[in-house]
């Protein structure tokens, strides 16, 4: 909750049984301190391209929607509006995460099927993109507007290059389960593994799998999807895990720095990439070749600056979605 005065309140209920009970909890707690507009994020917003939506009738149906473009995400972010349009009479807006990528050029939108089929890339994670993209100019300075690759790691994970602090390129497509392994989602796979895969699941299967059961957890063997646990296990297994995400996450890297002719900075965002000193390092370990050194001090100390001196800028900036959720209401207020 923020104030008019700038004052910001966090409630977190993770401990509770329910969305429900969640909200509830939240009544209480706020008491007779009542918003005066609601911001809730949604993780796609189809082909909108507008960073945020007043949602009425007609913007809460076309939710309904696209649904099947998110089915991990939405029906929560959804929960989420409905509970607050029931207990609120005041304007919810909608900021959509897919938003920020709509400068995407074509050949980083197009997909390499035909268009007639109306699939493309979309890209997410724009909330926090955007965020990061707000504070680089502080951070960076004049190679703020040059070519960047801010790396949001997380439970979702993804990969954007900037230039002139705009989204040209970005590692997940049509949906939240590609690009780079993640938690429990696979990224990018062989469309003939998907293929047979569809041989021996049926869609409701397939789809649990491919939302549930890949990435982390089953790189792990089943240990964990957590990157926190399998950096402090001692199996070989989690060991696996940890130095395939890393080095996906560095060939991500490579792979925008070489579309983009070279990078200007680096950016690490999202629980692993602000939290993770070691997977960082890991990352970072075979990146010299395109100037990227990191102090070993400054990233286990999580600095904001945690590049060598004479290499290239690696910054960690944490990730605010809403803080940029905030901006977007007060537009509609």
């Amino acid at each position: 909750m923020f104030e008019a005065d700038g004052t910001r309140r966090d409630f977190r209920f993770g401990h509770l049984r329910s969305h429900q009970e969640a909200f509830d909890q939240l009544m209480q707690t706020l008491s007779g301190d009542m918003p005066d507009i609601v911001g809730h994020r949604f993780v796609h917003g189809g082909e909108v391209v507008d960073a945020a939506r007043l949602v009425d009738a007609t913007e809460r149906s076309r939710m309904d929607s696209i649904v099947h473009l998110a089915p991990l995400h939405l029906p929560g972010n959804i929960m989420g509006l409905d509970l607050c349009r029931q207990r609120f009479d005041v304007p919810q807006i909608a900021c959509f995460d897919t938003a920020f990528h709509a400068t995407l050029p074509d050949l980083a939108r197009r997909l390499p099927i035909s268009q007639t089929l109306g699939l493309r890339r979309f890209g997410f994670h724009g909330i926090n993109y955007a965020y990061v993209a707000s504070r680089l100019e502080d951070e960076l300075g004049d190679l703020a507007r040059g070519k960047v690759v801010v790396a949001h790691l997380g439970s979702g994970a993804s990969l954007c290059l900037l230039e002139n602090l705009k989204s040209t390129d970005t590692t997940m497509g049509y949906t939240p389960a590609g690009g780079i392994p993640m938690g429990t989602r696979a990224g990018d796979l062989d469309p003939g593994v998907m293929l047979e895969l569809a041989k021996r699941f049926n869609h409701e299967q397939l789809s649990n799998m491919v939302y549930h059961q890949m990435g982390l957890i089953a790189l792990s063997d089943g240990e964990s999807n957590e990157m926190s646990e399998l950096i402090a296990s001692n199996s070989a297994q989690a060991e696996f895990a940890v130095s395939y995400f890393c080095r996906q996450v560095r060939a991500a890297i490579g792979s925008l720095a070489a579309k983009a002719g070279g990078i200007d900075a680096l950016v690490f965002t999202g629980g692993i990439g602000e939290h993770s000193a070691e997977v960082r390092a890991e990352i970072c370990s075979r990146l010299d070749f395109i100037g990227i050194s990191l102090n070993d001090e400054s990233n286990m100390k999580h600095a904001t600056s945690i590049g060598c001196q004479g290499t290239k800028p690696v910054l960690v900036i944490p990730a605010d979605e809403e803080v940029m959720m905030h901006r977007l209401c007060l537009t509609f207020n």
